[in-house]
């Protein structure tokens, strides 16, 4: 499939996504989460899911949408990169909050920001996954290896700028996984 690196990208997103939704839980009946589960997440939206998933599809997948003939600047390409631009001031917003968070104990803003990215996130994943990359799917089945290995590419490209590995964002989500259950 074409969109296979792009999937599994998902399947990590959305493993942070179902922590910070556990997050907004714990906060919300006043319990304390810890800088060590607030920063790797904030880590994780800033540069995995923006730096390195959005510039896959942005450096790669979208162009190669657009060489299929599917329009770049409107449609769901476009809605596509408006919706990372939001997920980008939203992921601003959540690191400010959390930052406050962390050294005042309010929590109204980070509740409201992971809130927001909890609740953008599903839904642009969601149009993606259901809509986006079936579309894809057929505009790319003869290119899928090619495909892959290009998005792959700019994966290595992006996490070395970071001087991080995907085995090090797939650690940090089992870690932040593993410190979410220990709170009760």
């Amino acid at each position: 499939m074409a969109t296979e690196s792009l999937r599994k990208d998902h399947d990590l997103i959305e493993k942070v996504v179902k922590a910070m939704e556990v997050t907004l839980q714990l906060l919300k009946s006043g319990k304390t989460i810890p800088e060590s589960i607030l920063m790797p997440t904030i880590d994780f939206t800033k540069n995995f899911t923006d730096v390195c998933h959005h510039g896959k599809e942005e450096e790669s997948f979208f162009p190669a949408l657009g060489q299929t003939g599917m329009p770049t600047n409107m449609g769901p390409i476009a809605v596509m990169l408006m919706e990372h631009e939001i997920t980008r001031k939203i992921a601003l917003h959540m690191e400010g909050s959390a930052k406050e968070y962390l050294s005042s104990g309010s929590a109204d803003a980070l509740i409201s920001d992971i809130s927001q990215y909890v609740d953008h996130m599903g839904q642009h994943l969601w149009k993606e996954n259901n809509r986006l990359f079936m579309m894809a799917e057929m505009r790319l089945s003869g290119v899928s290896d090619k495909m892959n290995a290009d998005l792959d590419a700019v994966e290595k490209k992006k996490l070395d700028q970071l001087g991080k590995s995907r085995a090090d964002y797939e650690n940090l989500v089992q870690n932040i996984q593993s410190e979410i259950s220990k709170i009760n």
